[in-house]
């Protein structure tokens, strides 16, 4: 039996405090809260380990929240609790989301020694007044050094995060940060610009914010610097937003890019598994009420149409530079509609798109406006 990879996400909700842009679903960190989460994990996993028979772990991420708050022997129970059942890959990666001003020796090593092998840093900004106006409890200095503790720990693959396009923020500031992390022992890198989501501090204050954010001229020019700069430090664009070393690309984003499957645990959590797409609920008390009742925590579930689910793989494997190889596209996936091969030619004919033996790829401008290119082809 050939063993297809999959992915598993954990949804750790549990922070210090809730950064002024964040708009996923978090809770203030509480013993209380964890042993419950802790419990209903093991509970939902005991739903859903059947229909994993026969499938290959190919990466595990622990997200949030900030799940370096769930403590070392709760992410080795979990690890030990998928090992149980599950065969993982010789070359698994096991991800831990981590704040900086979470970050100390002892437990980045207890961390490496449950299986964790890779950490995700959420750096976000170097700059003093840019982390108080993100709502962010660390320092620049503390950042620094959480990066170099947690290599010393043993965890050597090592990304960290960092934003642009925020209120205030200016080319010095963004080139400074961009100088500070050429010290550090990472091999990979998120670039997110900031979007003011509903639900989010940021949101109340969005008419205030609004005229202190940076002009379209400024952000790109962020971005160039950015490109050229962790390009000289030898990370490698890979995909819109993610740069990275030979080889340490994050396996498990780049599933959710090519479409591997993946399964959600936890209040709040994604899946997308056999053509469906299925959400937990938002809440940690209901999550787990209905698992006691063994019934799975789920609040939305839809099958996704066989075209309309076509469009949207192509337009998710486009963000990676590689692009997407349109034959054997078809092979695995079915002929694209007459409509979306309009779009494609449309969009090669203005300059968006790029097509060479069979490649479908981003043009550097389309790069810059791939958001427009989404719209136009699903």
């Amino acid at each position: 039996m050939v063993k297809l990879p999959v992915s598993i996400y954990f949804h750790i909700p549990f922070c210090t405090r809730k950064c002024h842009y964040c708009h996923f679903y978090v809770l203030i960190d509480n013993e209380n809260g964890k042993e419950k989460l802790a419990e209903g994990f093991k509970l939902e996993w005991a739903l859903i380990e059947p229909i994993l028979f026969g499938k290959k772990i190919s990466s595990i991420y622990f997200g949030g929240g900030t799940p370096a708050l769930f403590k070392p022997h709760r992410i080795a129970s979990l690890l030990k609790m998928i090992q149980g059942s599950c065969e993982l890959s010789s070359d698994v990666e096991i991800t831990l989301e981590a704040n900086p001003e979470n970050i100390d020796l002892q437990s980045m090593k207890e961390y490496a020694a449950a299986g964790i092998n890779r950490a995700s840093i959420g750096i976000q900004t170097l700059d003093p007044a840019l982390l108080q106006l993100l709502g962010r409890l660390h320092h620049s200095n503390t950042a620094l050094k959480a990066v170099e503790t947690t290599f010393q720990a043993g965890i050597e693959n090592i990304s960290i995060d960092l934003m642009y396009d925020l209120p205030h923020q200016t080319l010095k500031q963004w080139t400074n940060t961009l100088h500070l992390i050429k010290q550090l022992p990472i091999s990979h890198l998120s670039l997110y610009n900031l979007t003011i989501e509903p639900h989010t501090l940021f949101f109340k204050n969005e008419k205030a914010l609004q005229p202190h954010l940076p002009s379209q001229e400024m952000s790109l020019a962020m971005i160039e610097n950015a490109r050229e700069e962790l390009e000289n430090m030898g990370l490698k664009r890979y995909e819109i937003s993610a740069f990275s070393k030979p080889g340490k690309e994050s396996r498990h984003n780049s599933g959710y890019w090519t479409g591997r499957q993946f399964l959600g645990f936890g209040p709040s959590a994604f899946s997308y598994w056999e053509n469906k797409r299925f959400r937990n609920i938002a809440h940690l008390g209901k999550y787990c009420e209905s698992l006691k009742l063994g019934q799975l925590p789920r609040d939305f579930e839809e099958e996704l149409d066989p075209e309309a689910h076509r469009r949207e793989l192509l337009v998710i494997r486009l963000r990676l530079m590689e692009g997407v190889d349109i034959d054997h596209f078809t092979k695995e996936y079915g002929e694209l509609d007459p409509q979306t091969k309009d779009s494609i030619k449309r969009l090669i004919h203005d300059g968006f798109l790029t097509k060479n033996n069979h490649r479908l790829q981003l043009s550097e401008k389309g790069i810059l406006f791939y958001d427009t290119i989404a719209v136009e082809l699903i």
